[in-house]
């Protein structure tokens, strides 16, 4: 059942561990409705359903944090990183390193959190229009730019 917009793990705990070949697509079916309404559901997913592409990108749309509940292989792919950073900037963290320096993720997760910029590589932290990005959006985030920039009194 989903309580008041969460998951209550103790009544579907065996369908979401156990199942049986047949069970496959309508588990899908459930964890997707699941995801839909608290992307956090995720976490309670088989590693088969972390790793569902359509049910990680529901997840991550309604709850960008559900990013950390991504199977590996997902936290790298780009249209799923990049919709949770557009949803949660603070997403980044969970992203992997090669999109961590996408200058285009980051840019969208700097817009949206101006802090993520301390999750973003060493050569982002410090490209002017991504550090004023984030500095706009939220201004302590200078303290995550390069040393260069923060020095900068322009930005």
């Amino acid at each position: 059942r989903i309580l008041g917009g969460f998951w209550h793990p103790h009544t579907y705990g065996p369908y979401v561990t156990g199942r049986t070949r047949g069970q496959a697509r309508g588990l899908e079916e459930f964890m997707l409705a699941a995801v839909q309404r608290n992307g956090m559901a995720l976490r309670l997913a088989s590693q088969e359903l972390r790793a569902d592409r359509e049910v990680v990108l529901a997840a991550v749309r309604q709850r960008g944090w559900a990013l950390q509940h991504a199977s590996e292989e997902l936290q790298s792919d780009r249209e799923i990183v990049l919709a949770a950073v557009q949803e949660n900037g603070m997403a980044l963290q969970h992203a992997s390193q090669e999109l961590q320096a996408d200058r285009e993720v980051v840019l969208a997760a700097v817009q949206q959190d101006g802090s993520a910029l301390a999750h973003a590589s060493e050569e982002l932290s410090a490209d002017r229009e991504v550090v004023l990005t984030a500095v706009k959006q939220k201004h302590w985030a200078l303290r995550h730019a390069s040393q260069k920039l923060r020095a900068d009194r322009e930005v």
